[in-house]
């Protein structure tokens, strides 16, 4: 819980003219300033947690405290330390437009830093490499410490162990993070905990800005999220060929094993999607010229081969970041500055990188932690001006699907709460599909090899709502939502996403089957959403399945057998009404 939340609007403060001019904050930019001077501590307190969503301008807000701090000479150094080699130039790039001189090429075995330079900026591993050094560096002047996305400081216990020691001296702390915490057993160098009457303690930040009030502001765009469901095919290293489809239940192995065939250049669901995608970035590009798309890949192969399909989608290449070049902050800088199409990067820009281009994205990564997708997210919210909106594609996975709904939801970082089965998609699971084993004798084994898969177009989720019917790609059902106006009020958006979902489920309502009774019962839930129909469905299935010990996919098959109609992410909502019946058919004649 937020001891200071954006919501609660402060009085007036005699400190607001030091800060220059005030029109170049943001609201709650002066709201966590104020906080930091409260009376209670009028210098400011040692340690400070500010969470604010990605896309609010958390560098701008630090810096303008570094420089306040420095002219009232409570400190006379600062010390940036961030994930990345390119951060550290994008600190130093802001921090010269405030008047700060930041080095961020420091290296541990340079020594002292030029006297041209008011601090440094570093990785959380270059100084984990040498805690020592950073320490003396901080006991020898009075340091203000800036600690980006600190939740990387709990990503080992030891990396946790040298950030303390490196900083404890430090005369100011201020921590930073716009994406969920993870859930860990290791604390957070300088972040306060709070036992809760479950006796799980909780980090307190010190001020919030989440999305939904970001989102008010104006600060940062909406989000529709575009998910693609699919029929997977592929042949394990038995030489056994299984089938499942992406919006069905599936078990976890089943949807990790779907998951890295849907993702598999090999087959039709990526380039099916990265075409959608391309469709929407041009419906985009007529209110925002300059809008950009970025694919985010889990390898270097995949990255590869993504950038290939764009190519042959639209006729332009994308720009490819990878991990291991040593040009991979300049190409992302002129990308920025471009108005090219499309990029493909590997994690590179899943946190913090500022491209406020960036408009359209495909989420084609395996990793599914609450984290990561905030980050990933966190790279299309960046607002310029009102009416803009964020479009990112997803594969129709209930995790990533949780992930999209919850993107309002603020949360602490948790300690003590044990792990609990269903909590999610383990990432474990999804790192076993992907796999690959290495032997001097036989070369490389494969878990699996894909078959075939192919992508269908699932649903919108957008202000907590689920809108659209099932569609081929390429359909004229697909690009009622693909031709979405890139510039509209999110009620806007609200409006005719609502609209359109009207529009197609009457359509859908007016195709009859010839079976009077089913005919009926179909016109009776005129006004019973699809998506809710499928849930019921499910949850049947479910119930059956425990009754009868067979997989969920077995029973999906049989009810297809016998009523006819697709698999689920393909039915229309008489063909589910009549599982639905089947299977309470089924029921009855179980008692």
């Amino acid at each position: 819980m937020s001891t200071f939340a954006a919501s609660s609007m402060p009085p007036a403060f005699p400190e607001r003219a030091a800060w220059g001019t005030a029109s170049s904050l943001r609201a709650w930019q002066e709201q966590a300033l104020a906080a930091y001077f409260a009376p209670a501590h009028e210098s400011g307190p040692r340690d400070f947690l500010a969470v604010a969503t990605p896309g609010a301008g958390k560098t701008t807000f630090a810096l303008r405290l570094a420089k306040e701090l420095i002219e009232r000479k409570v400190v006379q150094a600062i010390t940036v330390v961030c994930p990345t080699e390119h951060l550290k130039r994008q600190w130093a790039e802001s921090a010269a437009r405030v008047g700060l001189k930041i080095d961020p090429e420091y290296q541990n075995g340079q020594g002292r830093l030029g006297k041209e330079f008011q601090g440094l900026a570093a990785t959380y591993a270059t100084i984990a490499a040498r805690p020592a050094l950073h320490r003396n560096r901080t006991e020898m002047q009075k340091t203000l410490v800036i600690l980006d996305e600190v939740h990387h400081a709990g990503d080992g216990l030891s990396w946790g162990d040298a950030i303390r020691e490196a900083f404890e001296p430090a005369t100011r702390r201020v921590g930073l993070s716009g994406t969920p915490f993870r859930t860990d057993i290791n604390p957070i160098p300088f972040v306060q905990y709070e036992e809760g009457p479950d006796g799980i303690r909780r980090s307190r930040a010190d001020y919030t800005y989440g999305y939904g009030p970001a989102l008010a502001d104006g600060v940062v765009r909406p989000v529709i999220f575009l998910a693609y469901a699919g029929e997977m095919r592929w042949r394990t290293r038995a030489g056994d060929e299984l089938t499942a489809a992406l919006g069905e239940p599936l078990t976890q192995d089943q949807t990790a094993q779907a998951w890295r065939a849907a993702l598999d250049p090999k087959g039709d669901w990526i380039g099916q999607v990265i075409a959608a995608a391309d469709r929407r970035l041009t419906e985009v590009r007529r209110g925002m010229p300059d809008a950009g798309g970025l694919v985010i890949a889990t390898d270097h192969e995949a990255a590869r081969a993504y950038a290939k399909m764009i190519r042959a989608v639209c006729g332009e290449g994308a720009t490819i970041v990878l991990s291991d070049d040593p040009t991979a902050s300049k190409k992302i800088k002129q990308f920025g500055e471009s108005e090219d199409r499309w990029m493909v990067a590997v994690r590179m820009v899943s946190e913090g990188v500022d491209i406020p281009r960036l408009a359209v994205g495909v989420y084609a990564t395996s990793t599914s932690t609450p984290l990561f997708f905030a980050q990933a997210v966190g790279r299309f919210v960046r607002s310029r001006r009102r009416g803009e909106t964020a479009s990112v594609f997803l594969p129709s996975v209930p995790t990533l699907m949780g992930h999209a709904a919850e993107m309002e939801t603020e949360r602490d970082h948790v300690l003590d709460r044990p792990r609990r089965e269903g909590d999610g998609l383990d990432d474990d699971l999804l790192k076993e599909a992907n796999r690959r084993q290495d032997s001097p004798d036989v070369g490389e084994e494969v878990p699996f090899e894909t078959v075939e898969a192919s992508a269908t177009f699932d649903r919108v989720l957008y202000d907590g709502g689920e809108f659209g019917t099932h569609a081929v790609p390429g359909s004229a059902e697909e690009e009622e939502y693909l031709g979405i106006p890139g510039l509209l009020e999110p009620e806007e958006v609200t409006k005719l996403l609502r609209r359109r979902q009207a529009e197609q489920l009457a359509a859908q309502r007016k195709k009859k089957t010839g079976d009077p009774a089913l005919d009926r019962r179909t016109d009776t839930t005129a006004a019973e959403d699809l998506h809710a129909l499928r849930d019921q469905l499910n949850g049947l299935v479910g119930a059956w399945s425990h009754r009868t010990g067979k997989p969920h996919g077995v029973i999906h098959n049989e009810l297809r057998n016998a009523c006819g109609g697709p698999r689920v992410p393909q039915a229309g909502a008489e063909e589910i009404i009549s599982r639905i019946a089947k299977i309470r058919e089924w029921a009855a004649k179980r008692r």
